[in-house]
């Protein structure tokens, strides 16, 4: 519980500022590319920021304020990288129905329990294969990116590298953001911005279709929970808290299906934002709340900018874009990959996911993430991948 005399501190506000930029940068990034993919309007876009990030910073001030905790977040970002490439074929209306559907998903799952079961049904190493191959397309992009600029590449990469170094629990895709931009000053002459109207989210008729189920509704539901809401939980017990699993996931539920009226993909509970908010770099135990709080005001701020943020970013480069998109992807692409590829007990099926998650290629009016979750499936069943436990393969290994 936070204690009555407990005050704002230079950690509070300094990591607070840390967390916000984790979503505020990367994952905007990622929404107004795949908004442009799909071929959505310069409004409804806005409302899509302004959606996630207004009403995701709210949230985790609320859950913050209630139960005392430093729930950090906003929106899922790894949901927008999967949305990135699979979001192309479907209307703004598909995408609220899909959204709409994946909210109730994980608020039944908080009600009901479902949750473990349904991971023990996808194991977990095929989801992050699936997620590291979708994400792999944006990775490659910043070869291409540093070959078009390389002078804008080179203090990118400065920055992804020196940044860390230079500022203690400074992350690494800040220090492309604030070099890379101070490489575009300084080389590049960029056009004025346009000028865009302020625009509230305005509600959106859902539309709803098997095709949506499969292909969206079920991952984002399973890439929020895994990717998200449980990484946030086992870090804030890991830091000395005790949320419930069960609010938080029903909560995050149920404002996610609100959200998603408004033209949001998602409003949650941000797992390496609460890592943060709740590590002892916040400073105290007891004052680690007012970082969340000030993370989820800064969140909320940038909302409600939504409209001033997109004519910033059509500014840029394409090249800048893509640098920024690959390295603020990096570290969840790293994390799956390895998450994926180090249970050997789901060799060919965790190969086979990401071979067909990297080729990105529809068939049958079914999107590839649907594809390569299935084929990985019928390949870890046909070769009885997943029923032997690690310890024995490596024994049996070692016989060998």
């Amino acid at each position: 519980m936070i204690k009555t005399q407990s005050k704002l501190n230079r950690q509070n506000v300094f990591t607070g500022i840390l967390s916000a930029m984790l979503a505020c940068t990367g994952g905007a990034v990622l929404i107004v590319s795949s908004a442009e993919k799909a071929g959505f309007s310069t409004l409804e876009l806005v409302a899509w920021l302004f959606a996630v990030y207004f009403f995701g910073g709210v949230l985790n001030i609320a859950l913050t304020l209630i139960y005392k905790i430093p729930f950090g977040g906003a929106h899922s970002i790894t949901a927008v990288a999967f949305l990135s490439t699979s979001a192309t074929q479907f209307t703004v209306q598909e995408l609220a129905g899909a959204s709409i559907i994946s909210g109730i998903i994980i608020a039944v799952f908080g009600l009901s329990g479902l949750s473990d079961k349904l991971l023990a049904f996808l194991p977990k190493p095929l989801m992050d294969a699936m997620l590291a191959g979708l994400i792999f397309n944006h990775i490659v992009k910043i070869v291409p990116a540093v070959k078009d600029a390389p002078f804008v590449g080179f203090m990118a990469l400065v920055g992804f590298f020196l940044f860390p170094r230079l500022f203690k629990g400074f992350p690494p895709v800040l220090g492309v953001v604030c070099m890379g931009l101070l490489a575009l000053w300084i080389g590049y002459d960029l056009p004025p911005m346009e000028v865009l109207p302020f625009a509230l989210p305005h509600v959106v008729s859902p539309e709803f279709s098997i095709n949506g189920l499969l292909s969206l509704a079920i991952p984002l539901s399973i890439l929020v929970l895994s990717n998200d809401l449980f990484v946030a939980l086992a870090a804030l017990r890991k830091n000395g808290y005790e949320p419930s699993a069960s609010k938080t996931i029903t909560i995050t539920g149920f404002a996610t299906t609100a959200v998603a009226f408004l033209g949001g993909h998602s409003v949650n509970v941000g797992g390496m934002m609460s890592m943060l908010c709740s590590s002892e770099e916040a400073g105290a135990k007891e004052s680690r709340p007012y970082a969340a709080i000030v993370s989820g005001t800064l969140v909320a701020l940038f909302g409600l900018f939504a409209w001033k943020v997109i004519a910033f970013i059509n500014i840029l480069p394409s090249s800048f874009i893509w640098l920024l998109t690959g390295f603020s992807l990096m570290g969840v692409f790293i994390q799956s990959l390895q998450s994926a590829f180090s249970e050997s007990a789901y060799r060919y099926s965790t190969a086979f996911t990401f071979a067909i998650a990297v080729a990105n290629v529809a068939f049958l009016g079914v999107s590839a993430p649907v594809w390569c979750l299935a084929i990985g499936m019928v390949t870890m069943k046909l070769l009885g991948e997943g029923t032997r436990s690690n310890s024995n393969d490596a024994v049996r290994q070692n016989k060998q």
